[in-house]
């Protein structure tokens, strides 16, 4: 193996996808993958032997799922790095997901170059959304009532502008559904992204989920 490489652990039950994906990311210049597993339980006997650079994780797999392998990894390995292989209709797993430690989020059905994306942003240290994923999630985000809300940082306001940005509109869209300016949206957009250490809309999205100002 190129130790140049950053190296990849694909998790997976399906061994067809697998062999597709390891095959798309190994002709990646930067990328190898250097193990794979069909379960949790396969997965955490591998971060035994080697602590890859990255972790491609599949929610729902037989023995041990992704969410309890995820939680376990990171249990055991605070900085490792993991992004959710998903598809459409796995919402419900998010807040775990994330709770767990996930990094990202990509579909299945994602062409290589958003892999590509995920995997830089995330060994980055940053959060990732796929974009057709992101479009969905944020359409369906609600409001949490006030009492399930965990610590938070943000003043009211600010709060409800993540959420309003979460949803997917834009900074002047917000100042006219809130009857405020733009440039008050534009600071109060600035204070949150310093507050939650966002840089992006994908990561506060994650920020609001995992701090459960919003549900899916």
């Amino acid at each position: 193996m190129n130790n140049n490489k950053r190296s990849i652990i694909i998790v997976d039950d399906h061994t067809l996808f697998r062999n597709g994906l390891r095959m798309l990311i190994n002709n990646l210049p930067n990328y190898q993958v250097i193990a794979e597993a069909a379960n949790g339980e396969e997965f955490l006997d591998l971060l035994k032997i080697q602590l890859p650079d990255l972790v491609l994780l599949d929610i729902e797999m037989p023995v041990m799922n992704g969410f309890d392998a995820a939680k376990q990894a990171t249990s055991t390995y605070p900085d490792i790095k993991i992004i959710t292989l998903s598809m459409y209709g796995e919402e419900d797993y998010y807040y775990k997901m994330v709770d767990a430690g996930v990094k990202g989020f990509v579909l299945k059905d994602s062409d290589i170059t958003e892999v590509k994306s995920a995997l830089e942003t995330v060994f980055e240290g940053g959060s990732y959304f796929s974009s057709e994923l992101l479009q969905t999630l944020v359409s369906s985000l609600k409001t949490r009532p006030s009492s399930a809300e965990k610590q938070n940082l943000l003043s009211e306001r600010e709060t409800e502008i993540l959420i309003l940005i979460c949803q997917g509109f834009s900074n002047q869209e917000i100042a006219d559904q809130l009857f405020i300016s733009k440039r008050t949206v534009d600071k109060h957009r600035a204070n949150i992204l310093e507050k939650s250490e966002c840089k992006n809309t994908a990561q506060l999205v994650m920020y609001a989920i995992k701090n459960q100002l919003v549900e899916i």
